[in-house]
C-alpha cells in the first residue's frame, strides 16, 4: 500500500510527492471538486497532448499505458505479450498510486490487444497482477478487452484504468 501523499496548499485535490508533480493548471470546479493532472516518473511521460492521469474528486482516470520503460520511454519486450502486459500494468499502477489510490480502488481496466491469440497469455499475467494487488477476498475490478491496431508498432497491449478513491 502506498504511503499517504501530502496535498499541496495551492491544489488541495492534487497529490504531490517527490516522484510526482502537481499541475499548476489544475482547474477549480464550481461544484467543489478540483480537476488535477497526475504525473509521476514511475510511468512513461505522455508522448502527445494528454495527461498520465486526471483526478477530479474521488475519480481517478489513468490514460492508456504501454510497455515502455518509465525512465527512457523505450518500448520493451518486443513480441512478448506476457512481459509487455506486466510492464504495462506496472506503469498503470505507478499512476494509480501517484493519484493517491491503490489497485484495490480500481473499478475498471480496459485492455487493448493487437491479436486475439494473445488473449490467454495477457489474461494469465493480468490475473496474477490483480491477485497480487488486491486484498484477499477483495472485489476484482471490471474489465473490457478490445482487439485493435495500436499506435506504435512494438505495442502488443495497452491498458487504461479508472479508480474511485474513498
Amino acid at each position: 500500500m502506498p504511503a499517504e501523499h501530502p496535498q499541496t496548499a495551492e491544489h488541495p485535490q492534487t497529490i504531490a510527492t517527490p516522484e510526482t508533480t502537481a499541475d499548476p493548471r489544475a482547474t477549480a470546479n464550481p461544484r467543489g471538486a478540483e480537476k488535477a493532472e497526475i504525473r509521476t516518473d514511475g510511468a512513461p511521460a505522455p508522448a502527445w497532448t494528454f495527461s498520465q492521469g486526471v483526478r477530479k474528486g474521488p475519480i481517478l482516470q489513468v490514460s492508456g499505458q504501454g510497455p515502455q520503460d518509465p525512465a527512457t520511454g523505450e518500448y520493451l519486450h518486443h513480441g512478448d505479450v506476457k512481459a509487455q502486459t506486466r510492464r504495462t500494468l506496472e506503469n498503470v499502477k505507478a499512476i494509480v498510486e501517484a493519484g493517491g489510490a491503490t489497485i484495490d480502488d480500481v473499478v475498471m481496466f480496459r485492455v487493448y490487444l493487437t491479436k486475439r491469440a494473445d488473449f490467454p497469455l495477457m489474461n494469465e499475467v493480468y490475473a496474477e497482477f490483480v491477485e497480487e494487488n488486491i486484498k484477499p477476498g477483495g472485489v476484482k475490478p471490471c474489465r473490457t478487452t478490445v482487439f485493435v491496431e495500436l499506435p506504435q508498432e512494438p505495442m502488443l497491449v495497452e491498458i487504461d484504468a479508472q479508480a474511485v478513491v474513498a
